[in-house]
């Protein structure tokens, strides 16, 4: 068998232990909690990632993308080993394991560190030493405890572990060290969570498209207050990136106020959704899945930034009417049944109402100054089933020389119009 124990810092918030299991259970299904460390068989993983070094270094980079940061970490056939073996990282790693255990402290092993007062008045300071120590004498004295944990570090008894699974949901709260008044604090708590979440979502293979954060305000509010808040953060794809999650979540956050103070915090995904892993290429282009996903984070922190309904996306749509072939939502738009390409050139803005254009002596318009027709005439008849009227347009795409290219249309009224040149579009 293969053990690979992980500890956290010490500086690490302690549900990050709970973020490191769910983690290392996207490497392998036999994971268990042993003391303050989580314990990892990997034998049977080691062929699919390359390696005990491979497999390591994608453990790390998986750490890395979900903002744990991992602490000492040890390889050895036993849990129990792997675990002491991780607690004095300056002692030689490799070697047989009896000698690598022999060297180290009673501090090592837990079952011995409990004795060290007893064991240092008898001269034992290593492991080595009190293994050397007679048997039955060490065991009515210590109880059989203790050697029952020698023997499985040592790989001479069996061990069992109650394997960690995953939550078919995820649900976390932390209660807050002190009472928060200001909702941007939040979310220096608020992070803790969201790495459990972001291991929790690795080890499904999974993202999500939107969370929900609670916070519980302080029992002293006053009575018209109520008992909490929430707010719901949704991203435009599905991901399990945090510092995306982080940063729309302090988006969120900074035009937030809260009711009362808060001392408890809540972070809830219901819908977890399968994350599609894109392929690395060679060289970044137009269908890079990072550039798309760059475009989207920013896209989302300018939603909350300027309001809901602010950011726009223009969507084709089925119609003979060419101002009427592309509308705009509120991004992001939901998906949207294929629509035919228009015949021609799309402005980005519309001019509404369309603008009456004055005509030289040519019948030509003029917008600014003299303009030089590029494309048309695209002639339509249509709108006649709508109150809106028909439509007998003629549309021309011109350029001016300090205006850029404009949509202009020439409605064919009756003889006793003065002007049928209208400007209705504006391209970017």
């Amino acid at each position: 068998m293969r053990w690979l124990a992980l500890c956290r810092r010490p500086d690490a918030a302690a549900g990050d232990s709970d973020a490191l299991a769910w983690l290392a259970l996207s490497f392998t299904p036999r994971v268990a909690r042993l003391e303050e460390a989580v314990v990892a068989e990997v034998s049977a993983s080691l062929r699919l990632f390359g390696g005990a070094r491979a497999l390591r270094q994608k453990l790390q980079a998986a750490a890395t993308q979900a903002g744990l940061a991992l602490g000492a970490a040890a390889w050895a056939p036993t849990a129990l080993a792997a675990l002491a073996l991780a607690r004095c990282p300056q002692h030689p790693q490799q070697g047989r394991l009896a000698e690598r255990l022999d060297a180290l402290p009673l501090a090592a092993l837990s079952a011995a560190q409990a004795h060290h007062a007893m064991l240092a008045r008898l001269g034992c300071q290593r492991l080595g030493e009190l293994r050397r120590l007679p048997r039955p004498a060490l065991a009515r004295r210590f109880g059989p405890g203790l050697l029952a944990a020698l023997d499985q570090a040592y790989g001479d008894l069996p061990e069992a572990h109650a394997w960690l699974t995953l939550p078919e949901r995820f649900d976390a709260r932390l209660e807050l060290p002190w009472r928060v008044e200001h909702a941007p604090v939040l979310l220096h708590f608020a992070e803790q969570l969201l790495r459990q979440l972001c291991a929790f979502l690795a080890a499904r293979h999974a993202g999500v498209r939107a969370l929900r954060l609670a916070w519980q305000h302080d029992a002293m509010r006053a009575r018209d207050v109520a008992g909490g808040g929430e707010l719901t953060v949704a991203t435009a794809d599905t991901t399990r990136d945090l510092r995306r999650l982080s940063r729309l979540l302090a988006e969120h956050l900074a035009r937030t106020t809260l009711a009362a103070p808060a001392g408890e915090l809540r972070l809830s995904a219901d819908s977890v959704l399968p994350l599609e892993e894109g392929s690395a290429g060679l060289l970044p282009g137009p269908a890079d899945p990072q550039e798309r996903t760059t475009t989207n984070a920013l896209l989302e922190r300018l939603c909350v930034r300027l309001g809901a309904g602010r950011v726009r996306e223009g969507r084709l749509h089925e119609d003979h009417r060419l101002d009427h072939m592309q509308r705009w939502h509120p991004w992001p738009a939901p998906p949207a049944p294929a629509a035919r390409r228009p015949p021609g050139p799309q402005p980005t803005w519309l001019v509404e109402p369309p603008q009456p254009l004055r005509c030289d002596a040519q019948e030509q318009p003029v917008f600014a100054g003299p303009l030089a027709r590029i494309s048309g005439p695209h002639r339509i008849e249509a709108g006649w089933w709508q109150g809106g009227g028909l439509q007998t347009r003629d549309y021309y795409v011109y350029r001016s020389a300090t205006r850029g290219l404009l949509w202009v249309y020439h409605e064919r009224l009756p003889a006793s119009a003065t002007s049928g040149w209208f400007l209705h579009g504006v391209f970017a």
